[in-house]
């Protein structure tokens, strides 16, 4: 894979680390490229559906159907920028960003009691009933202020996900 770290040049490099506000270092992106040159096995410049479920981690996450609209197709830069919101240096506000994009499922800005199920039935499978996960989330939302008919914006959404607990991480292999 030294070929593939070979094609990425430093004028390369500076500019993905500027499309993801600095977040990863010079050493993290040249990791990063040589992985995505690995899932991308048709060298076509981008990573398809098929290519990010070759990923154990990936394809085993609970959230990988609602995750592969946001990165299907991606090419180099993006799939930095993705990557960035998991990193130990991308701010609160962006990762709970992309947490609200993934409970987002129609796309259209607003979160839905429908859409918040959803996500829970994805996580919990059939660890609780669907009684149980209304129940919980009904709680959740009567807690934070909404009820079970209120549409979330983002601002909403992180009123009600904005706490010291969370954390949202991946360490980027240098070697």
């Amino acid at each position: 894979m030294g070929n593939a770290s070979a094609m990425l040049t430093q004028y390369d490099i500076e500019e993905v680390q500027e499309h993801c506000s600095y977040l990863f270092s010079q050493q993290e992106i040249v990791a990063l490229y040589e992985r995505f040159c690995q899932l991308d096995r048709s060298a076509k410049g981008f990573v398809s559906e098929d290519e990010f479920l070759s990923i154990p981690e990936f394809s085993t996450n609970p959230l990988s159907q609602r995750l592969l609209r946001m990165v299907d197709g991606l090419n180099f830069k993006d799939f930095v920028s993705f990557l960035s919101t998991f990193s130990a240096r991308a701010s609160l506000q962006q990762k709970i960003e992309l947490i609200f994009k993934v409970y987002d499922i129609d796309g259209k800005g607003k979160v839905t009691f429908k859409d918040l199920v959803e996500v829970l039935r994805d996580l919990t499978g059939s660890s609780m009933s669907e009684k149980q996960r209304e129940e919980v989330l009904t709680k959740v939302l009567e807690e934070a202020g909404y009820t079970k008919d209120s549409t979330l914006s983002l601002e909403d959404f992180m009123t009600i996900i904005d706490h010291p607990g969370l954390k949202m991480e991946v360490e980027v292999p240098i070697d």
